[in-house]
């Protein structure tokens, strides 16, 4: 019976933590916005300078 318990344990917990980790990234997906292609690639390069470089 400890055997069955167990296995059942690991289980939920198995199937939980992965409903829970979907839960959480469709809750993070709504928070998006959407933009333009333009301002899309801003957002992307944002760290970088947008000034030419010389090599």
């Amino acid at each position: 019976m400890s055997v069955a318990a167990v296995l059942f344990a690991f289980l939920a917990l198995g199937v939980g933590g992965g409903l829970l980790l979907y839960l959480l990234v469709r809750a993070e997906h709504g928070k998006q916005r959407e933009m333009d292609r333009r301002t899309a690639e801003r957002a992307a390069r944002r760290d970088t300078d947008d000034r030419r470089r010389d090599w």
